[in-house]
């Protein structure tokens, strides 16, 4: 029942992530469930002016994976949205792609905090942001405008 209930979570994601930010930013989920969500990220496209990964766009990773986790955790009949994100730039990395690892730190009914670690190819921690999202009741009867946990911090 768990899992049929990460399916559907995860088919209306992939169905509603086309032409988002995340999409654009060539984000890929690689593993996901409500306790642990992995995504990769390129570099290139994802710079600043001085060609290091922005920190924006390590939020937008974190921001993406935590928000995912969270829904996952909802589950199909509640929405989430971001309501607080931080994020420490440990170090640059320039090229290759980026791994975002997120964990659940707390799971409640209506808040759920992740930890996002983002580490470079080799390893290294680049950066460790944490999410908070707010869990609500979806509207019955109204369909979802955005798929669940892409809302903003």
């Amino acid at each position: 029942m768990e899992q049929d209930r990460a399916l559907q979570v995860m088919e209306a994601y992939q169905a509603a992530n086309k032409n988002t930010l995340a999409d654009r930013m060539g984000i890929t989920i690689v593993e996901a469930s409500a306790e642990r969500v992995v995504g990769t990220m390129p570099v290139a496209g994802n710079i600043q002016p001085y060609g290091l990964l922005h920190g924006g766009a390590s939020c937008v990773l974190a921001e993406t994976l935590g928000s995912l986790a969270s829904a996952l955790h909802a589950g199909p009949d509640r929405i989430t949205v971001g309501i607080e994100i931080n994020a420490t730039h440990h170090r640059a990395a320039t090229d290759g792609l980026v791994t975002g690892v997120t964990t659940l730190l707390y799971g409640g009914r209506t808040i759920t905090t992740h930890e996002i670690v983002i580490t470079n190819e080799t390893g290294r921690r680049v950066c460790t942001s944490r999410l908070t999202c707010m869990l609500m009741d979806r509207v019955p009867n109204q369909a979802p405008r955005a798929a669940p946990g892409s809302g903003p911090a």
